[in-house]
């Protein structure tokens, strides 16, 4: 029996469908093919955590509207369903509520994943926007629990323990129109990122060679390099990979933030890779 990888996928902030990560999917799944790998051995699951802030963000925006006349309103409503997921998100002295609700939803994902690839299958993380933010929260809250205990119980009930659901055969990463860059401004000599791969992977898959890979377009503004952050920064990611996303127009335009799920440029690179690893476990 061959061995099989394991992939979830992070949407980023704004209204998402649940069907966000389809396109992408079939994208990765036929060129993981086209590239010698057994199809079925690729086993993927989205991390759909918007309909966490949905409900309250449309909730708001009823009450703004009732406060008098606004000006922009299409791009009001931007703010209210964009830039409210990166405020509510972050956790504020012992208020994490919704810190852990998005967090327990990612592990409900990496629960499935174990129970459908194996426990000791080893990770890819796709994530996109401010999913990439949740991501390395995440994956840093699971290589530093034992130590700090960053995982709350609300979101240890779900895990069951494997080494997948604790982040231990995290082998591949990337990211896509990420603002870490910008996060970072939140710690001293803008922090520590995550370590990819984890330092546990050899123990599991020693074949392995992980990545961490940065994708962004020069014209998302929301989304910049990495490595050049810190020394830490240099060593954990791999390498930043400029882009060209979408169609004719918005490929010139700051909309580029909502065009790499199944951008060439994103989805060949990332299958390859998947395809290499695939090899590696399977020979």
């Amino acid at each position: 029996m061959s061995q099989k990888i394991a992939v979830a996928i992070i949407h980023g902030i704004g209204l998402v469908e649940r069907d966000f990560a389809d396109g992408l999917m079939r994208e990765l799944r036929k060129r993981f093919v086209s590239n010698g790998a057994s199809g079925p051995d690729l086993v993927m699951k989205p991390v759909l955590w918007s309909p966490v802030l949905q409900g309250a963000e449309n909730d708001l925006w009823v009450k703004l509207k009732k406060g008098g006349p606004l000006a922009y309103k299409k791009v009001r409503r931007f703010m209210v369903d964009f830039a409210a997921d990166a405020i509510a998100y972050q956790p504020v002295s012992k208020e994490r509520r919704v810190y852990d609700a998005v967090h327990w939803i990612f592990a409900k994902a990496l629960r499935s994943l174990a129970e459908e690839a194996g426990p000791h299958a080893p990770l890819c993380v796709v994530a996109h926007s401010l999913g990439t933010v949740i991501a390395s929260n995440y994956l840093y809250d699971l290589q530093t629990d034992v130590k700090k205990k960053c995982v709350s119980k609300t979101v240890r009930r779900v895990m069951k323990g494997t080494p997948l659901e604790k982040g231990k055969t995290l082998s591949l990463l990337y990211t896509l129109g990420s603002p870490l860059a910008l996060w970072s401004l939140r710690y001293p000599n803008f922090g520590i990122p995550i370590q990819v791969p984890a330092p546990e992977l050899r123990k599991y898959w020693p074949k392995i060679k992980g990545e961490w890979v940065n994708f962004y377009d020069k014209d998302d503004v929301i989304g910049y390099p990495l490595k050049t952050i810190n020394a830490s920064y240099r060593k954990s990611v791999t390498s930043d990979k400029p882009v060209n996303v979408g169609g004719f127009f918005k490929s010139k335009t700051p909309l580029s933030h909502t065009e790499y799920w199944t951008d060439n440029d994103v989805t060949k690179p990332i299958a390859r890779s998947l395809a290499r690893v695939w090899r590696k476990l399977n020979r």
